[in-house]
């Protein structure tokens, strides 16, 4: 816990900064010398403060707030800077188009799947790309009103799946420390072109930046928490893209996770682990399941009224029958695009897809008419 108060007083007021230009930016870029003098001169003196004070014993009382400065003020720079220049090249204009065409051929594979409801591929591709422009408008309105919506928006969720899957497949090289090496290095690598892939949003990098900085600490052997993770990847976004601060699924996708990293551990403790040891399987994965939707709720819930004006009230419904459904459907839909691309896959394969996502819209449909 010392640590993530550690990090959280580094990463709020870097977060503080760069929100203060993204909604004020009028003001601050009307008088942008001055604005900008100013943050440097807050960076520079707190950086003489605390390089002065290193070897004594300050209280930190004071040290706390300067390094808080100094950071609203590394945040407020940062944020000033992608509002005035523009970032990137032709040469990196080339690269993301060419990753970029991936999603798009891959949704063309799963477009020529032979599923027999032209639904199941529209489904298919929102869950694996994030393409939801197929689905009928009945079956987006069922997963709005059911609470499910994250679902067909590609998050954290999606890439979880797909971290499990590539975590399984690779656990064959054995737990040596270089098998651990090249493990963690191809899941970053898969990860990496799968973001790039998809588009890049908000809560897809959000998730992808969570595994780059877990598998990286496992390859130097380091500890790490969920809010130690979330307070690294919040400074990672902001510094590299401040303006996602503006996007409602990066508010969201930050939010949901507080709530697992600080909520859900407290949440959960109310069945201690040693009576949860001696649940049933399935009720045990029902409280945490429950326990975990409860966290997010209670995080996202007020952000998600304020943009939307609605609030899921069978969420907890939903999401013991969504995800479970989901954690089928990802995986035994990539290995019908992958036998199906080799004109390899057989008719059974097909039926289980199809027959997953039906239940799962059925299902979502029935809950939303509730």
């Amino acid at each position: 816990m010392k640590v993530e108060r550690d990090l959280a007083g580094i990463v709020l007021p870097f977060t503080t900064g760069t929100a203060s230009v993204l909604w004020f930016g009028h003001v601050f870029c009307a008088r942008l010398h001055l604005s900008s003098a100013i943050a440097f001169s807050a960076v520079l003196c707190s950086a003489a403060f605390l390089l002065h004070h290193r070897h004594t014993a300050s209280s930190s009382a004071v040290l706390k707030p300067v390094i808080g400065i100094c950071m609203a003020a590394c945040g407020f720079i940062c944020g000033i800077t992608h509002e005035t220049i523009s970032s990137g090249g032709p040469l990196m204009a080339g690269i993301m188009e060419s990753i970029g065409t991936l999603g798009t051929k891959t949704g063309e594979m799963i477009d020529s799947i032979r599923f027999s409801n032209p639904d199941t591929n529209a489904i298919i591709k929102a869950l694996i790309i994030g393409d939801r422009t197929d689905i009928p408008k009945h079956i987006t309105e069922a997963f709005r009103e059911s609470g499910a919506s994250h679902i067909l928006a590609l998050s954290g969720l999606h890439m979880g799946i797909i971290y499990g899957i590539l975590t399984k497949l690779l656990s064959a090289l054995g737990n040596r420390t270089s098998a651990r090496i090249v493990r963690s290095s191809a899941i970053i690598l898969a990860c990496s072109l799968y973001t790039l892939a998809t588009g890049a949003g908000a809560s897809i990098v959000r998730a992808f930046l969570f595994i780059l900085i877990g598998e990286t600490a496992r390859m130097c052997g380091r500890f790490k928490s969920t809010g130690t993770v979330l307070m690294g990847s919040l400074l990672i976004h902001l510094t590299l893209s401040p303006s996602s601060l503006r996007e409602v699924g990066f508010q969201l996708s930050y939010a949901a996770m507080a709530g697992i990293a600080f909520i859900f551990p407290w949440l959960k403790d109310f069945w201690p682990e040693q009576k949860a040891r001696l649940m049933p399987r399935p009720l045990r994965w029902m409280w945490n399941t429950a326990a975990m939707s409860i966290s997010c709720q209670l995080t996202t819930g007020p952000l998600a009224y304020i943009y939307f004006r609605t609030f899921p009230v069978h969420f907890l419904l939903t999401n013991m029958i969504a995800l479970p459904l989901t954690g089928l459907i990802i995986p035994v839909a990539l290995l019908t695009l992958a036998l199906s691309a080799l004109d390899i896959c057989p008719d059974i394969v097909l039926r289980a897809s199809e027959a997953l996502v039906t239940a799962l819209s059925e299902a979502l449909s029935i809950i939303a008419s509730m």
